[in-house]
C-alpha cells in the first residue's frame, strides 16, 4: 500500500504512525516550480493527530546524480500542547546534508501545524510551505489485491487522512541542472541517538520486495547501496511474482534501484518522472510485479484534489 506500514509485520516503525512515511511527490505546478510532498501517519485521526516532537523528518534532493543528498529539508515539530504544534524548517547543503540530523539555515521558523480544514500557508522568501491534516491522495484496492486481485471497486484511501509537509520554491532553489533526485526519511531521536527509522521514494516497494526481517535495515539504510544490496533478493521476487529472468529484472528494478525518486523537470511529471497526485502508481507496480500480466486495480485518482497550494484535499472530518 504505497509506502504505508512500512515496518516489519506491515506496521508503523517503531508501531508508531506518527513515524510512518506514507507517499512522496514531486512535480511542478507551473513552469519554473518545483513542489516536493511528504506525507505521513497512515490513518491520521481527524482530531488530536500531531507529528513527533523527537522525530526528524526529511526530505533529500540530489542534484549531481551520485546518488547522495545535495540539499536536504528537515522538519522538525515541537510537542504538541493544547491541540497546536509548531514546525521549523531546515536547509543544509553540501557535506551537511548527508547527515540525518537536521541542521543549516532555518527557512521557516516556528510556523502553525493546520489542523482544521483551512490550510495555513507560510510564505518565506522564495519558499511556500504548509503542514498539517490532509486527506491522503493515495488510491487502491487493497481488499482485491489481498483476494488474489478478485477486484472489489472498494478504495481503500478514499476516507483517510495524512499529515503532510508541502514545500514550493523557484526551480533554480535546487540547481540549474532539471534533473533531481527525490527521498524521504523519518529518523527519531532515542537513548540518545538519532537513528532512522523510515526511507524511501518509490511507492509500494517494502511491502512487496522486503521480508520482515530486512525491513528495518532497508529503513536505516542508504540509497547508494541499494543497488548492491538489494538487487539479487528483488531479483528473486520478480522471478516469483512475474516470470522475470535475470536479465529483465534488473533492467525492472533500474527504475527503483536505488530508492530515488528521478525527476526531470524540463519534461512532465508523470510517474516515474516525478510523481504528480494523481498518478496511478497502484497499477504501475503490478504491472511491474506480474509482468505484465495485471496492469490495472481499476481505482481512479481522487477528486479532492486543490488547483493551487497546498495541493491536498481536504481532511476527511474536520
Amino acid at each position: 500500500m504505497s509506502h504505508h506500514l512500512s515496518g516489519p509485520n506491515l506496521r508503523s516503525p517503531r508501531g508508531d504512525a506518527r513515524l510512518d512515511m506514507t507517499d512522496l511527490f514531486a512535480f511542478s505546478p507551473s513552469d519554473g516550480r518545483t513542489v516536493l510532498i511528504m506525507n505521513v501517519h497512515p490513518i491520521a485521526p481527524a482530531e488530536g493527530a500531531a507529528l513527533h516532537p523527537d522525530a526528524v523528518y526529511r526530505v533529500n534532493v540530489d542534484t549531481d546524480g551520485d546518488h547522495q543528498a545535495d540539499t536536504a529539508f528537515s522538519f522538525v515539530f515541537s510537542p504538541p500542547r493544547d491541540g497546536r504544534q509548531t514546525v521549523t524548517v531546515y536547509r543544509a547543503d553540501g557535506e551537511r546534508a548527508r547527515a540525518h540530523e537536521a541542521s543549516g539555515k532555518v527557512i521557516v521558523s516556528d510556523a502553525p501545524v493546520s489542523l482544521g480544514p483551512e490550510p495555513v500557508v507560510v510564505e518565506s522568501g522564495p519558499y511556500a510551505f504548509f503542514a498539517g491534516l490532509r486527506s491522503d491522495p493515495f488510491f487502491a484496492d487493497l481488499d482485491g489485491i489481498v483476494k488474489d486481485f478478485q477486484w472489489t471497486g472498494v478504495d481503500w484511501g478514499a476516507d483517510k487522512n495524512v499529515l503532510g509537509m508541502v514545500l514550493e520554491m523557484p526551480d533554480g532553489e535546487l540547481g540549474t541542472d532539471p534533473v533531481i533526485g527525490v527521498w524521504g526519511r523519518v529518523s527519531l531521536h532515542s537513548e540518545g541517538r538519532l537513528t532512522s527509522v523510515d526511507r524511501g521514494a518509490h511507492p509500494s516497494l517494502t511491502a512487496y520486495f522486503n521480508a520482515d526481517d530486512v525491513k528495518d535495515a532497508y529503513n536505516a539504510g542508504e540509497p547508494a547501496q541499494d543497488w548492491d544490496t538489494y538487487r539479487e533478493p528483488w531479483t528473486a521476487v520478480l522471478r516469483h511474482t512475474g516470470g522475470y529472468d535475470d536479465r529483465a529484472a534488473e533492467e525492472a528494478l533500474r527504475t527503483v534501484l536505488p530508492d530515488i525518486l528521478r525527476y526531470d523537470r524540463g519534461r512532465p511529471a508523470a510517474y516515474p518522472n516525478g510523481r504528480t497526485l494523481t498518478d496511478d502508481v497502484t497499477s504501475a507496480r503490478l504491472t511491474m510485479l506480474s509482468g505484465g500480466k495485471i496492469t490495472t486495480d481499476r481505482i481512479g485518482p481522487h477528486t479532492d484534489l486543490l488547483p493551487g497550494f497546498p495541493y491536498l484535499g481536504l481532511p476527511h472530518g474536520s
